[in-house]
């Protein structure tokens, strides 16, 4: 879809958020010219000496080189610089994709005078076309030079493939009576079944918050949000959710937190689960083609997992997203997704609704159900979806957007 100009996503904010520096954070944009012409397309975040990272990555089998790069470079806990390139996945390139990211450490680390063990490298785009790093030695160690904390709309737009706006947010909690503050940016637009991340995402905060109280907030925030998310089923082999903290907030006074268990860290660890579940619903907002925000809902299953199964099967239904995208009150396709499941539920205690009416009870269709009533609320843009499986007290809930044209018309021409 490179050069090709896309409508923004009518479930877009109607306008980007006033986003705060975080201390001990500077960042830069370049046009590298990695695939796309006319747009930035490289992003690079520097961060200061004894920043602590936490991440979650895909769970697929065939990760990109930077997943590979960025866990190795996990074990050392620190991190003094992030590079970001759209365009290009590096993913399934061989031993060609691996010295690209070796050679991206090395012009990033020089650039910002730390160990390539310390930068943290993510690609997004095209899969199976190698990514030609030597373009980042003209861009990186301009970006150094020119990074600054802001705008957060310059780096939400850099990492964008086919999302049609970029996706940021923030929060500001205390720590020990210490203001500290969180930034998030994302994107994705499909591809979009995350297991343990969303297609890229990076959170910032100048809370002095130790790696392993990092990863355990982080490795926990992401199971109601990011994991809760799908556009169309497809797990991306570049999946990666970054978390660094500065500890900028630390000469302020902040105390130094080194266990997620710590009574100190309530407001925060709330705070970021807010945050990143903001971030999962502007990457279900902006799915590809999507016209619809629908959120699935599913109680009374047996088990929360069995009913987070249940509502991904919902979720990722071609047939319940397209007939979401028609307007048609169609449980009878719910009903489908939940039988196929492969999880317990019993046709005659389960209830179907759409929004507040319920459309399907006990085995057949509610007998109050107007079809007109029914009609007039699928023309929301906000659709929310609920199955009663009748069984227990299991719940969940998963974000998604419904099927129309526009998804097949972008991915067709993807690599045009």
């Amino acid at each position: 879809m490179a050069g090709k100009d896309v409508p923004v996503s009518p479930l877009a904010p109607k306008s980007f958020p006033e986003v705060p520096p975080v201390e001990g954070v500077r960042f830069a944009t370049a046009e590298a010219g990695i695939r796309y012409r006319g747009r930035t397309d490289v992003l690079m975040a520097v961060m200061d000496k004894g920043t602590n990272v936490a991440g979650v990555f895909t769970k697929s089998k065939c990760p990109s080189a930077p997943v590979d790069w960025c866990r190795a470079a996990m074990k050392g806990g620190k991190a003094r610089a992030l590079v970001v390139n759209s365009g290009n996945a590096n993913a399934f390139t061989g031993k060609t994709g691996k010295a690209a990211v070796k050679m991206t450490a090395e012009i990033a680390a020089k650039a910002a005078g730390c160990k390539p063990g310390e930068v943290f490298i993510a690609s997004t785009g095209v899969i199976g076309e190698p990514l030609d790093a030597s373009k980042f030695e003209r861009v990186l160690a301009d970006c150094v030079s020119r990074a600054g904390d802001g705008p957060w709309l310059d780096a939400a737009r850099a990492i964008m493939t086919t999302d049609t706006f970029p996706k940021a947010a923030s929060r500001v909690v205390k720590i020990g009576g210490i203001e500290v503050t969180i930034v998030g940016v994302a994107k994705g637009a499909g591809m979009i079944a995350p297991d343990m991340a969303t297609m890229l995402s990076f959170i910032f905060t100048d809370a002095p918050i130790k790696a392993p109280a990092l990863q355990a907030m982080l490795a926990s925030g992401v199971k109601p949000s990011f994991n809760c998310l799908t556009i169309d089923g497809d797990t991306s082999t570049s999946d990666t959710l970054l978390l660094f903290a500065t500890g900028a907030a630390g000469k302020r006074g902040a105390p130094t937190i080194a266990t997620a268990g710590d009574r100190r860290l309530k407001e925060f660890r709330a705070a970021l689960d807010d945050l990143l579940l903001e971030l999962a619903q502007l990457v279900a907002r902006d799915g590809e083609g999507a016209r619809k925000f629908v959120e699935v809902r599913v109680k009374g299953a047996t088990t929360a997992k069995s009913a987070h199964r249940i509502a991904l099967s919902i979720a990722n239904s071609p047939l319940v997203k397209t007939t979401i995208a028609g307007e048609d009150a169609n449980w009878g396709r719910v009903v489908m997704a939940v039988g196929k499941a492969g999880e317990p539920a019993e046709r005659d205690r389960l209830a179907i609704s759409f929004g507040d009416i319920r459309v399907a009870h006990k085995g057949q269709r509610d007998p109050s159900y107007r079809e007109d009533e029914a009609a007039a609320y699928m023309k929301n843009d906000h659709i929310v979806v609920t199955a009663d499986i009748g069984l227990g007290k299991g719940e969940a809930r998963v974000f998604t957007c419904d099927l129309t044209k526009a998804y097949v018309e972008i991915n067709g021409d993807y690599r045009s």
